[in-house]
């Protein structure tokens, strides 16, 4: 884990992602890389006027400014900190940074969201998982020292997600964590038998190579049934792969990894398919 993105806008929520990978930079001699976007008007960026450079330049100063206030706490003693500041959107060009950077991991706070606030704007959060080709961590409480021992990984055992699967067993390994694979069985058009499950997971297992025990869970949603097992099995954190669909698949489809990343209270961390 040689790099750690984690994007920052000042709030509890941000701060409370800086303290987890603050825990895992120590444990792996990671550098963290704080990544603060300054949305800037478009007219602003692409004026040639001395105003508009002059208003430009001193909003990045104001900026620098409060990063560097913001990131003198005890608990960064002793980490390589570097922070990056941009004027785009973090949803939309995390990949190039991840990939400048060589980042293993993206840490990102998020408070969730409910209702008509989600169905219009989403959330920060939800939008770095769809776009992000590296795991992303989502924290939503504050963690003082981060020490997880089990992750719930849950599944469809659809071939598309071997390579997802095998993400996840690596972050697991790099965090020496527990893992439990999830298969939730759901009635209605998806509802499949137990001879059918087990036919499923065992020709996956087969290609991926894997061995481990998979638990089977009955519920009303492919989300409920993550979130209640994952309760139930006392997880310390969720893993998921996300399609990362995008436009009107998306919002006609929407993504579980999404959701739950969105509404899990413990950490939740999303794998790319």
């Amino acid at each position: 884990m040689k790099t750690i993105i984690v994007p920052l806008d000042f709030s509890e929520q941000s701060e409370n992602a800086l303290k987890v990978a603050a825990s895992l930079a120590k444990k792996h001699d990671s550098e963290i890389l704080v990544l603060h976007m300054l949305e800037l008007n478009q007219a602003i960026i692409s004026s040639t006027e001395g105003y508009y450079q002059e208003h430009t330049v001193f909003l990045l100063k104001l900026a620098e400014k409060r990063l560097s206030e913001f990131l003198d706490k005890p608990f960064l003693k002793g980490i390589k900190i570097t922070p990056v500041i941009k004027h785009f959107k973090v949803f939309s060009e995390v990949n190039e940074i991840a990939e400048k950077h060589d980042a293993s991991l993206v840490v990102m706070g998020s408070h969730g969201s409910d209702g008509l606030e989600e169905l219009f704007i989403g959330s920060n959060a939800e939008k770095v998982v769809r776009h992000s080709k590296v795991p992303v961590l989502v924290i939503k409480k504050k963690i003082e020292d981060f020490k997880p021992k089990t992750m719930v990984f849950a599944s469809d055992f659809e071939m598309d997600n071997l390579a997802a699967f095998k993400r996840a067993k690596d972050f697991a390994t790099l965090l020496n964590l527990d893992v439990k694979p999830l298969f939730v069985n759901t009635p209605g058009d998806d509802f499949l038998s137990s001879r059918e499950i087990y036919q499923k997971i065992s020709q996956f297992q087969l290609e991926a190579k894997s061995g481990e025990e998979v638990e089977i869970y009955q519920d009303y949603s492919v989300e409920q049934g993550v979130l209640n097992f994952a309760e139930d099995y006392n997880a310390d954190i969720i893993g998921i792969s996300t399609h990362g669909r995008k436009g009107l698949s998306h919002f006609f489809m929407g993504s579980i990894g999404e959701d739950i990343a969105n509404h899990a209270n413990i950490p939740v961390v999303t794998f790319r398919i």
